[in-house]
């Protein structure tokens, strides 16, 4: 029963994120593609991402969403999948920005967390990363299978 609920736990931590994030992102269009304009790896590919990103964000919210109320560990899992390879990749991005010196460029995230400081952001996303592998695990387990294969 307590791996039920730390599992919604991190689930609904995600989907809220994600909704938030992804949302805000798709209705604050012009100040997203803006500050992604500013960013010196995603120049040339704002307008892909600047679309792509928010939809897979909420995607990603809603099949945990989804997997929660219908009690659905496969759908989960991708769920986690998801928010685990977001995640990944927006730690490199932020690790990447620290490293190069790009602390005072603007943060494309949306609302409060934009108000993040670069360092604070790359912490904030490294304790998500764990939380996605946990998520992960721990749903695997509920399944019955220890291994976290991206096969069902």
């Amino acid at each position: 029963m307590k791996k039920v609920i730390f599992l919604d736990t991190i689930s609904s931590l995600f989907i809220i994120l994600f909704l938030y994030t992804g949302i805000y992102k798709l209705l604050y269009q012009e100040p997203f593609l803006a500050a992604l304009d500013k960013q010196p790896l995603l120049r040339n590919f704002g307008g892909f991402v600047g679309i792509f990103i928010p939809l897979l964000e909420v995607a990603v919210a809603l099949s945990l969403l989804i997997s929660m109320l219908n009690d659905n560990n496969l759908l989960r899992k991708w769920g986690f999948i998801g928010s685990l390879l977001l995640m990944v990749i927006f730690t490199l991005y932020v690790g990447y920005m620290l490293v190069a010196h790009a602390n005072n460029l603007p943060c494309t995230c949306g609302g409060i967390i934009q108000q993040m400081n670069w360092h604070q952001h790359f912490y904030f996303n490294s304790a998500f990363t764990l939380l996605a592998l946990i998520g992960l695990k721990i749903n695997a387990r509920m399944r019955g299978s220890s291994n976290m294969s991206f096969a069902s």
